[in-house]
């Protein structure tokens, strides 16, 4: 094997692919990292950590067909390290020699056979996805996903196909997020993906061509995100999702229209005083000519108003501040709604117009 290649577009395309290799494995092939040259001068990186798992294929010269697994790690410090000029890489009897103007490397490899297939999908529809669109759903949802393993399959994110649109669902017990995007859909489907492997596929989507297409291959077991020069394949978590649809309140007795940055700005502030230990507690009264926010601490208390458009009853209600920031921070609309059914209720933001997004925040008990 022999090729020959630019030192940074082999390091942009190893950006992407290292993203499937984890260190905690305890397969020592899945810490390798596939290349493989074909006679039309194109290599292929591949690598797995059997529930991710990444292709990315470049164009090289004085290109000699042939394979071998190199440890990833390694042979991305050595490229990173080299100077930006042509890098050259041949293999022999599983050595790998690394040159690059002075600089020269010898490393051991493995036979390439050795390295797992990343699958082939048992199904020949394509669903069109918009990229800027699911980067837009993933960033809206993913922080919303349990963080801890055994909680099962709320780690994950569902996407769901229904009639006329696309939407994500995240949850984790304390807050749930959901987004919307119109896409005529031929079935309905329901798939879920570990949060973690999405924001990897949301880094792979912000580091590729923004105008490229992607097209999504469902199966029962995987589902595999297709772009010009690069495949992405992940495991789809077994379970059912719960039905989120029940979780949303019906009915409000109270409902804010309130500038988003505002909002945001005063939680933040009204945050740096919620005392550690007891939910990063901040308490919202909603009053006649708006909202007021405080939050107290061993170490001092805040105050600070923020000018809304209120209906219905006036209500006092605990929040853990990071779980409302989370929301704000993410959303792009200048005004939101917020609607309340009562202090032990969860709180739904919403768009004015359209369904978007939702997200619903449990809130935090507080003494009366």
């Amino acid at each position: 094997m022999r090729f020959v290649c630019n030192q940074q577009v082999l390091a942009k395309a190893l950006n992407i692919v290292l993203k499937a290799v984890t260190p905690r494995t305890t397969i020592p092939i899945l810490k390798g990292l596939l290349l493989t040259v074909d006679n039309n001068g194109i290599l292929k990186m591949v690598a797995s950590d059997m529930d991710l798992s990444i292709e990315r294929k470049i164009q090289v010269h004085s290109a000699e067909e042939g394979s071998i697994v190199v440890s990833a790690k390694l042979f991305n410090d050595i490229i990173r390290k080299l100077p930006n000029d042509d890098v050259e890489v041949t293999e022999e009897n599983n050595t790998v020699t690394i040159r690059c103007l002075s600089s020269e490397f010898t490393i051991v490899g493995q036979p390439a056979e050795e390295f797992p297939s990343i699958g082939t999908v048992n199904s020949d529809e394509r669903i069109k996805l918009d990229k800027a669109a699911i980067k837009e759903m993933i960033k809206k949802t993913s922080f919303s996903a349990s963080i801890e393993e055994s909680k099962g399959i709320i780690v994950g994110i569902l996407i769901e196909m229904e009639d006329d649109y696309l939407s994500m669902v995240a949850l984790d017990g304390f807050r749930m997020a959901v987004t919307k995007e119109k896409k005529a859909n031929n079935d309905s489907k329901k798939i879920v993906i570990s949060a973690k492997i999405m924001n990897e596929i949301y880094k792979i989507f912000t580091e590729t061509v923004e105008d490229e297409d992607v097209e999504m291959i469902l199966d029962d077991k995987k589902a595999v995100f297709l772009m010009e020069d690069t495949k992405i394949v992940s495991r789809i978590m077994e379970g059912e999702f719960i039905k989120y649809k029940g979780i949303i309140p019906k009915e409000y007795s109270s409902k804010l229209i309130i500038d988003r940055l505002e909002l945001l700005d005063s939680i933040e502030r009204a945050s740096l005083l919620a005392r550690e230990g007891r939910n990063n507690l901040v308490k919202l009264s909603l009053e006649e000519d708006g909202l007021v926010i405080t939050s107290s601490s061993e170490e001092g208390n805040v105050i600070e108003k923020v000018n809304a458009h209120k209906e219905g009853n006036d209500l006092l209600i605990g929040f853990n501040a990071k779980y409302i920031i989370d929301a704000l921070k993410v959303i792009d609309d200048e005004e939101i709604v917020m609607e309340f059914g009562s202090n032990v209720n969860p709180c739904l933001i919403k768009p004015i117009e359209g369904d978007q997004f939702l997200y619903l925040i449990l809130p935090v008990r507080i003494a009366a």
